[in-house]
């Protein structure tokens, strides 16, 4: 009987055990721990910005102008200066250095930029593309437009249709009232009775 306690309450150690050094799994409600990277990490966009304004600044007659100095007070101090103070002897090996790591630098940072101007520019490109179909087709749907109402007017009468009409028809009447013995129109009676009116006085 004893046995079989210790056998159980080993067995509920051993389950509380391998619950409590179980690995736990991900929750899916929640977004994963960032994982720890070897590689330095850096913003893109911050990274060539910078890159765009290196490379405005070696394209300026500033740069020239300092890199021009630089190079003659490197040359004049390595040549005049006491032989201890001197960095750099006669073959000047350690500016041939510098400057193939300065261009080795600027040469990526000036592409770098120059491929984010290409996107920019190609983004302008679709953005203007897309503008011009957008005017093309309003300027199709207004000729339509236009068109059709064209067509509309040439079924609408106009004023000087409705004036030829009433003339016409104003002529046949007064035919008709001719040959009808019919008295005069409306309007013809108020000026007679306006001009007999005018003698009256």
């Amino acid at each position: 009987m004893v046995p079989e306690r210790e056998s159980a309450a080993r067995e509920r150690t051993l389950v509380g055990a391998t619950a409590a050094t179980r690995p736990r799994t991900p929750r899916l409600d929640q977004p994963r721990p960032p994982r720890r990277r070897i590689m330095p990490e850096w913003d893109p966009e911050a990274f060539g910005r910078l890159s765009e304004k290196i490379a405005r600044f070696l394209g300026t007659g500033r740069f020239i102008v300092w890199m021009t100095v630089v190079i003659i007070l490197w040359v004049l101090w390595n040549i005049t200066a006491p032989a201890v103070l001197r960095f750099d002897s006669y073959p000047f090996i350690f500016l041939t250095l510098m400057l193939s790591l300065q261009a080795s630098y600027a040469a990526p940072l000036i592409l770098l930029a120059q491929n984010r101007q290409d996107d920019r520019d190609r983004v302008n490109l679709e953005q203007d593309r897309k503008q011009n179909e957008r005017s093309i087709a309003d300027t199709e749907y207004l000729t339509r437009e236009i068109a059709a109402l064209r067509m509309g007017l040439g079924e609408v009468a106009t004023r000087d249709w409705i004036r030829s009409e009433l003339q016409d028809a104003v002529k046949d009447l007064e035919q008709l009232r001719r040959h009808d013995g019919h008295p005069a129109f409306p309007a013809e009676r108020m000026d007679r009775s306006a001009e007999r009116d005018a003698e009256d006085h």
